[in-house]
């Protein structure tokens, strides 16, 4: 289990273009393509769950993310099938509610394509990912585009993240974005 700590902002393709031009650190692409999933009576998104599988460059991985406002618990297992996925989580420490939540089973509800830009950041006071996010999200037959910037703390104190992501806004004039990706695909699958 990892704690994941981190800021969203929504964005355009020309200021994705100029964030990446400001920063000298290489660049890693990774195409991805998410798929999210819940139980047929909607449980794990009612109790703010995220269970999802990634490809990440073809390779998969699936995740399940807890509530926990902007630092969230989050399981990770390298694993093609998401039921497999399920079965792991438990010994992994995952709160006790997950495995009677998924009983009923899981089904894929909404989803995202995009290709994210990676690039570390390392200062004196610690590590942030910076990642670059254009695509789509999909639910419920329907699509809209995605463009996002993310600051993810990967090693130091949450404050260093903090001024990094407000500095990176203010700079970029970037708005703060209060729904995660799955969020938005779910409204979409909705139809909200």
């Amino acid at each position: 289990m990892s704690t994941e700590y981190e800021w969203k902002f929504g964005a355009t393709p020309e200021t994705l273009s100029a964030i990446s031009a400001a920063f000298s650190e290489t660049p890693v692409e990774i195409s991805m393509e998410t798929t999210y999933y819940d139980t047929p009576s909607g449980a794990l998104s009612a109790r703010h769950y995220t269970l999802r599988r990634r490809l990440e460059n073809s390779q998969s991985v699936c995740t399940l993310k807890t509530p926990a406002g902007s630092a969230r618990s989050e399981f990770e297992v390298r694993c093609g099938d998401i039921s497999d996925a399920i079965t792991r989580f438990p010994a992994m420490g995952c709160p006790e509610d997950f495995v009677g939540l998924v009983q009923e089973g899981v089904i894929p509800i909404c989803g995202a394509k995009f290709t994210r830009i990676a690039k570390t950041i390392v200062m004196p006071e610690g590590t942030v990912e910076l990642a670059l996010d254009e695509g789509i999200l999909m639910g419920g037959g329907q699509e809209i585009p995605l463009c996002e910037v993310e600051v993810e703390l990967k090693d130091g104190d949450v404050r260093f993240c903090d001024l990094f992501a407000k500095t990176l806004a203010a700079r970029f004039g970037l708005e703060q974005e209060s729904k995660s990706k799955f969020r938005r695909a779910l409204a979409l699958y909705r139809g909200e």
